[in-house]
C-alpha cells in the first residue's frame, strides 16, 4: 500500500515550480542554494534511507542548512515529492532513436528503463501515482515514447492502454523483486532458513499425493530470475500487442471503449 500520494501539497506551487514559472522574491539574502539541488538531495536520501526519512529537516541536513532555508525554495514536504518524481523521470533520447522504426524494441526498452528506475529507487513504489502530477521531463519522456507508435493504426485510447499495460506489469514485477529483497531486512530470516522451516511440511504434502501438478514440478522451477520474468511476460505481452496492430492494420474496429471519443 502506498504510503504517501503525488498531488498531497498545493498543486498549484508545485506546477509552478515544475514549470518555472513561480518569481523568487528578491527581497532578502542572495540565494545560496539551488531547487535542483534541493531536489536532488532529497532522491539521494530517499534512495538511501527510504521514503519513511523524507522530511524537510533531514533534508537540509544533507545540504548543511537550516530547515527553514529549504521553505524558501519549496513550501513542504509534498510538493518536494513532487518534484523529486519528475526529476527521476527524467526524459530520455533513448525512444526517438526508435521513432517511426520499431515499436516494439521501443516498448522493450521502455519496460526495462522502468524496471531500471524502480530498483534504483524502490521508494517510488510508495507513492501512489494515479493522479500524476506533470512536469517537463515526465511530459518529455511520454512524448518521446509516444514518437514511437506515432505510425501504427491505433487509436490514441489504444496507445495509451498499451504504455499502462506495460507498467501494470513493470510495477507488479518490480514490488515483489523489491519485497524480496526487504524480507530478510525486516524478518531477521534469510530465504535458506525460511524455506528449510518449510520444507519437512512440503515434504509431506507431497508425498500424501494430494498436489500431483505441483509435486510434477521440476526442482529448479522456482528458481527464477526476476529479470527473466519480466522478459517472458513482456514477449507475451507484445506478441498480444503486434496482433491488435495487424488486426488494427488490416481495418479491424477497435474494442469497445477503445475508439475516440467513446
Amino acid at each position: 500500500m502506498a504510503s504517501e500520494h503525488t498531488g498531497s501539497g498545493d498543486l498549484t506551487r508545485s506546477l509552478e515550480l515544475l514549470w518555472g514559472t513561480k518569481e523568487r522574491s528578491t527581497r532578502g539574502p542572495k540565494p545560496g542554494l539551488t531547487l535542483d539541488a534541493i531536489v536532488h538531495a532529497a532522491v539521494e536520501l530517499a534512495d538511501r534511507e527510504g521514503l519513511t526519512a523524507l522530511s524537510m529537516r533531514n533534508v537540509a541536513a544533507e545540504l548543511g542548512v537550516g530547515t527553514m532555508t529549504l521553505y524558501r525554495y519549496v513550501p513542504g514536504k509534498g510538493e518536494l515529492l513532487d518534484l523529486m518524481i519528475d526529476h527521476v523521470n527524467g526524459a530520455s533520447a533513448e525512444p526517438d532513436a526508435y521513432r517511426g522504426k520499431d515499436w516494439r524494441a521501443t516498448l522493450e526498452w521502455i519496460a526495462r528503463d522502468s524496471w531500471e528506475q524502480y530498483v534504483k529507487h524502490s521508494w517510488l513504489l510508495q507513492v501512489n501515482q494515479v493522479r500524476p502530477v506533470l512536469g517537463p521531463n515526465m511530459l518529455g519522456t511520454f512524448n518521446s515514447s509516444l514518437g514511437a507508435l506515432e505510425e501504427l493504426a491505433l487509436t490514441s485510447r489504444e496507445k495509451v492502454s498499451l504504455f499502462v499495460a506495460i507498467d501494470g506489469l513493470v510495477t507488479g514485477l518490480a514490488r515483489n523483486h523489491i519485497l524480496q529483497q526487504q524480507a530478510f531486512e525486516h524478518s531477521g530470516v534469510t530465504d535458506d532458513e525460511f524455506w528449510e522451516t518449510q520444507e519437512p511440511f512440503l515434504e509431506r504434502a507431497m508425498e500424501s499425493g494430494d498436489f500431483p501438478l505441483v509435486a510434477a514440478l521440476a526442482e529448479d522451477t522456482f528458481n527464477l530470475r526476476d529479470e527473466d520474468v519480466l522478459e517472458l511476460a513482456m514477449r507475451a505481452l507484445l506478441d498480444g500487442f503486434e496482433t491488435l496492430v495487424r488486426t488494427r492494420a488490416a481495418g479491424a474496429p477497435p474494442l469497445p471503449g477503445m475508439a475516440n471519443g467513446d
